[in-house]
């Protein structure tokens, strides 16, 4: 590790820590655990010290690098690369069901007809909340305020067809 002059081996951690903390989580892909993105986000960044000017804020940097460097990994992975398939190979997506709408072996398991439940719940709801349902639906990062209003109208609108 090449730690800048200006900063000891624990600040140069410290802020890389926070770096890969804030940033890591919003790249979670099915198949990676969110604990195997943090520690490449860190050995990334760890090589990225290379590069680093430092007459320029290290956190800055390193958020630029680590964001550009997981963008080129979902690219490269998850979509194709020839100009006349500009479609979806694999949805990148969060790997816990936490915050998902229904559990599809539950639904399952259950009683309710799953496609019956969506059915409802895109006929009732709203306008105002369908780009972000839809994006929670196909696993598209969605702000957690957000996420937890477009769940909760989901939740009632489900409750009042009696799917409680």
């Amino acid at each position: 590790m090449k730690i800048p002059s200006n900063m000891t081996e624990a600040e140069v951690t410290k802020e890389i820590n926070a770096v890969v903390n804030k940033i890591a989580p919003k790249y979670t892909f099915y198949g990676f655990e969110k604990e195997d993105i943090k520690q490449e986000s860190f050995m990334i960044c760890m090589d990225a010290l290379e590069r680093y000017d430092p007459t320029r804020p290290l956190e800055n940097f390193l958020s630029v690098h680590l964001s550009n460097r997981l963008k080129n990994f979902v690219r490269d992975n998850y979509f194709t690369r020839h100009e006349e398939e500009k479609r979806r190979v694999v949805m990148p997506g969060q790997l816990s069901n936490e915050g998902n709408i229904l559990d599809e072996q539950i639904a399952q398991e259950s009683r309710f007809d799953y496609k019956e439940m969506a059915a409802v719940v895109d006929l009732k709801l709203p306008a105002d909340f369908r780009a972000d349902y839809l994006k929670i639906v196909n696993d598209v990062y969605v702000p957690k305020k957000r996420k937890e209003e477009v769940l909760e109208t989901v939740k009632e609108i489900l409750g009042e067809q009696g799917y409680a």
